[in-house]
């Protein structure tokens, strides 16, 4: 592990072209590849630095029990794109490419063989678990109605055309038609229901075209695709007291533990802190006040702004309170928001005394990587790095085209 984290710290310092050598590369000599992604220059641009988070984040987790599940939700999701054996040989062949052009010297035949075992292990695992999955590839779901809160966010409600297993914390990628080969990531904001039905809270990004015909675009009767269910913010119910902390529309997959826990309440108590950049951003106010009255062993705290303050200042009053909350070091704590916000957080409360084992998030991408969901801070995976999700959108790299053999 130790020859990989070392050889990749080289590449990362040529992380921009790389990247490019590695779209260039992989479009050259398999131009049928090529199809799966539409043109864009400023989603290229994105992909580039998602390139690299995911990288890092693979990386970072080489020894962690985490990156084996991890790899298997994503080769299970990686299944709506019809990847097979052929796709995840191509890939693994330019990757090594890039890596050798951006490490120059370093890459050494040692170098070579390590990083060639490393991808081969982890496409093993992912095509296994693709093999071994039984749920279909993609699920249709219907949307069923679209809630505005103001001009850039809604609540979509989805009724999948099959049944959608989850559990409450999960999030699932999303594609519309009317964005074609676009994919993004969305938390669940509800626990299972009843009538199969799901909810998706939106923001609207700037330049985000997705998340844009989200929010405007969309009426009730047309389907969307979502991906396999994934991710690790789920409860762990292991006695101890609860903390959740939820920023933005990173609300959303909070809600769906807080759903759970009135559906099975917990022996310990439950702290709950929502902030928003301004009073009218705290849209399921109802839900949480109502949540709030009915059981005692919630505790509620609203954060924002004093009025005409900056956002900013939210944030700030956030730590104010933590400071004067505990014990941290008996808490369990699940955050969701942006990712600079999950950061911030996170250092503060190990600051405080919070186990870092129990602070719980979903893994976060670099600054500037332009996540397909950033305000719950979900990472883009292993083979996002290369297929459409959650944005696969390509402009002709710059870089200096390879030759063929």
């Amino acid at each position: 592990m130790r020859i990989l984290k070392s050889s990749f710290a080289v590449v990362e310092r040529r992380a921009e072209h790389a990247a490019r050598f590695f779209y260039s590369h992989l479009f050259w000599h398999h131009p049928e590849i090529r199809g799966l992604f539409p043109a864009s220059a400023e989603d290229m641009e994105r992909q580039r630095d998602r390139l690299f988070a995911a990288l890092t984040h693979v990386i970072a987790h080489l020894d962690s029990e985490s990156l084996l599940p991890h790899l298997r939700d994503l080769g299970r999701d990686h299944r709506k794109f019809l990847a097979g054996p052929e796709q995840y040989a191509a890939v693994g062949t330019s990757l090594l490419a890039a890596f050798a052009e951006a490490a120059g010297e370093a890459w050494t035949p040692a170098v070579a063989r390590a990083w060639a075992e490393a991808y081969r292990v982890i496409a093993g695992v992912m095509t296994a678990a693709a093999e071994q999955s039984e749920d279909p590839p993609w699920w249709d779901a219907e949307i069923v109605r679209r809630l505005r809160h103001g001009q850039d966010l809604a609540v979509l409600t989805l009724r999948p055309h099959a049944p959608l297993g989850y559990r409450p914390g999960q999030y699932v990628s999303v594609s519309s038609d009317r964005v074609p080969a676009t994919w993004r990531t969305y938390s669940l904001g509800n626990a299972p229901r009843a009538d199969g039905t799901v909810d998706l809270h939106v923001s609207r990004i700037e330049g985000g075209r997705l998340s844009t015909v989200l929010v405007a675009g969309t009426d009730p009767g047309e389907l969307l695709r979502l991906g396999a269910p994934g991710g690790g913010l789920t409860l762990r119910r292991e006695g101890r007291p609860v903390t959740l902390i939820a920023a933005g529309t990173g609300w959303a997959p909070v809600r769906a533990l807080l759903e759970e826990l009135a559906q099975h309440p917990p022996d310990q108590s439950v702290r709950l802190f929502v902030v928003a950049r301004d009073a009218a951003h705290l849209y399921d106010r109802p839900f949480i006040d109502a949540y709030a009255a009915a059981f005692g062993w919630l505790a509620v705290t609203c954060i924002t702004p004093a009025p005409g303050r900056h956002r900013a200042e939210a944030t700030g009053r956030l730590a104010t309170v933590l400071g004067h909350q505990g014990p941290w070091w008996e808490q369990d704590v699940y955050l969701s928001g942006p990712a600079q916000f999950i950061g911030e957080t996170g250092r503060l409360l190990e600051g405080l005394g919070a186990h870092p084992a129990r602070v719980f998030h979903d893994t976060v991408p670099v600054p500037g990587a332009g996540g397909g969901h950033g305000p719950n801070g979900r990472p883009l995976g292993f083979g996002e790095w290369f297929l459409s999700r959650p944005s696969p959108h390509w402009h002709n790299p710059a870089a200096r085209a390879p030759r063929r053999p």
